[in-house]
């Protein structure tokens, strides 16, 4: 089964992003065998319509379960009828997000945990802003895609078969 948690970064370490619509990136994790695929959020800057365009597409990736900070009632609409379950969880990292709800700790959602455009500009949640803040993983990126391609990259990842970023 597939798992998409909306994150701040790029790796099963990084902390769930609070916004759904307008997370910086989705890790869609296999339960199978923990590997998993980095989205960039295209939808992220839309003025309107983020949490449908996102929601339609993790459905067109597979995506069985969302997993995120918070989720508004278009995108949470747009969801349900794609036969995604929603879980909310606002704190830890992707790795203990899906953990958590292999272990049946995340209960699922069917109502909007926020109103709509909760993550516009004057409406993000503090300490998570718009992409610019976000050049540090930029560079991660770049460096992981390389790292990936020459079969480098972070040991207990590569143990695993994991691919430390995999571009669409």
């Amino acid at each position: 089964m597939k798992i998409a948690v909306s994150s701040c970064g790029i790796f099963l370490d990084s902390p769930i992003d609070p916004r759904f619509g307008r997370c910086d990136y989705f890790v869609r994790v296999n339960m199978d065998d923990m590997s998993f695929e980095v989205f960039d959020n295209k939808n992220f800057d839309l003025d309107q319509g983020a949490g449908v365009q996102s929601a339609q597409f993790l459905i067109s990736k597979g995506a069985k379960v969302a997993i995120s900070g918070n989720v508004g009632p278009n995108a949470m609409s747009a969801l349900s009828k794609g036969g995604v379950e929603v879980l909310i969880r606002h704190t830890g990292t992707i790795a203990e997000a899906v953990e958590d709800y292999r272990k049946g700790k995340l209960k699922s959602v069917t109502t909007a945990s926020v109103r709509e455009h909760y993550g516009m500009v004057g409406e993000a949640v503090k300490g998570h802003g718009r992409r610019e803040g976000h050049a540090d993983d930029e560079k991660k990126k770049s460096r992981y895609k390389a790292e990936s391609r020459n079969g480098t990259g972070r040991p207990e990842q590569l143990a695993k078969g994991e691919v430390p970023w995999t571009a669409e």
